[in-house]
């Protein structure tokens, strides 16, 4: 047993212990007053008088007794409190093995974790969300739902449900046992969700296992959308929650700057030269409970992930852009490590900027944290570390952080834990400045 562990302070047992020892104490006092009275009636050399000269230890020294029985004491009652937790939490965590302290104390100090919000989708999104759930339980990702490719296409088109996803790998990301959950959240019938044939899989051929649950599940809710997602929440007992930036499937469009324009975010995905970006239905209503949790955020995080499909989808939606404007929290956009073949190619780290400026307004961010570990020989070509260009053509640009946050052993993505780490530092340091500023404000 890892008794340092239990006294951590903030892990709230030792109160309750102190609570047990002193109510202990008062018995002991009790019984000890009793003892007393029986040793002074009792005859001596009798039977009685024997035994209670034996049980409370006469035949030690006076300070000697006390402290055998001080020790016993705290001995067997430390030693009842843990038999009987384990007792009975055993039921209820079959799986934790001897790591109840560890979860206790997990669990508290999470708990105790700045309010984030993390908007966007693809895999950008479930990466920092793997990070960020180390650093707080009161996390909430709101997930893009436009994307039209592969499984999550199939079953948007069959069933008229919003992509899934997304929502799937934010869910598996933000899981306590991510191993296995995500296992089997992301495990996909062999064969092609677009060739129903036997030889190709049959129906369930190419499909996850999360899409397929969080289809089912939306039948479940007779077809409502965000109590589907809500339910898999609790389902799956992830940290924090995860939510649709809206219940209605959205559609993609772009128009390039030839003039040309494109529909469908697995198209505009490939796409080079975008000029503006713009959802339909433009304007559907936006998930209560993702309004609830931007309103009640201390940190809001954008990205990373592509700009024009990954972020874009929902901060387009009118209600979670006002949303965003109007909050009193930290605005912070991850711009991503490395440019991607097709929308962001060429892209510097002032025009990805100025890109997010453009459709969802100048003033959407307070920080940008952008990569300074450029590792360009560990990318296939043509994609390339995104050039530190500062600042973009904007009247008041956010401020600039730079910070060592991609992954050494996969150059065209953050490392979850050290992204999670600079968002922190950042939250830390310019909220407390904030703060500050505010009461200056004020006196």
């Amino acid at each position: 047993m890892n008794l340092r562990r239990w006294l951590t302070p903030g892990i709230g047992v030792k109160r309750w212990l102190l609570v047990t020892f002193a109510g202990t104490l008062i018995l002991a006092l009790g019984v000890a007053h009793v003892i007393r009275q029986a040793t002074q009636d009792a005859k001596p050399g009798g039977f009685v008088g024997v035994a209670l000269d034996a049980i409370t230890l006469q035949f030690l020294p006076y300070w000697l007794r006390g402290l055998v029985a001080g020790i016993a004491g705290l001995a067997l009652m430390g030693f009842g409190a843990y038999r009987t937790i384990r007792a009975l939490t055993a039921p209820f965590m079959p799986s934790a093995g001897g790591r109840l302290v560890e979860l206790i104390y997990q669990r508290k100090s999470l708990a105790r974790g700045p309010r984030i919000v993390a908007i966007g989708g693809g895999n950008g999104l479930s990466m920092l969300l793997r990070g960020l759930k180390e650093r707080t339980s009161n996390l909430t990702a709101i997930v893009a739902v436009a994307d039209d490719g592969g499984s999550t296409g199939v079953l948007r088109d069959t069933m008229a449900i919003p992509p899934v996803g997304d929502i799937r790998r934010c869910l598996a990301a933000l899981a306590d046992d991510e191993t296995l959950v995500g296992e089997v959240l992301e495990h996909r019938f062999a064969g092609s969700p677009t060739d129903p044939a036997p030889a190709g899989g049959g129906p369930l051929g190419g499909h996850p296992v999360g899409n397929i649950l969080l289809a089912a599940m939306t039948q479940l809710q007779d077809g409502d959308f965000e109590e589907a997602v809500r339910l898999a929440n609790r389902v799956l007992a992830i940290r924090g929650q995860v939510l649709p930036a809206t219940a209605a499937p959205l559609t993609m469009h772009a128009r390039l700057h030839d003039g040309s324009v494109i529909d469908g975010q697995s198209v505009i995905t490939r796409s080079r030269g975008i000029d503006r970006a713009w959802v339909t239905p433009g304007d559907a209503a936006a998930c209560q409970d993702a309004l609830a949790a931007i309103a009640d955020a201390e940190l809001i995080v954008l990205g990373p992930g592509s700009v024009y499909t990954s972020l874009l989808p929902s901060l387009l939606l009118p209600q979670i852009r006002e949303a965003i404007a109007s909050s009193s929290a930290l605005r912070v956009f991850v711009c991503n490590v490395a440019t991607q073949l097709g929308e962001t190619m060429g892209m510097d780290l002032a025009d990805h900027v100025a890109a997010l400026a453009a459709h969802a307004g100048p003033d959407v961010v307070d920080v940008v944290l952008a990569n300074n570990r450029l590792l360009g020989g560990a990318l296939r070509p043509p994609s390339e570390p995104v050039r530190l260009t500062w600042p973009p053509d904007l009247a008041r640009p956010p401020k600039l952080v730079l910070d060592d946050v991609v992954d050494p052993f996969a150059a065209q993505r953050h490392e979850p834990r050290r992204l999670a780490a600079a968002i922190i530092r950042i939250h830390e340091r310019e909220g407390s400045a904030r703060r500050r500023a505010a009461v200056a404000r004020t006196a």
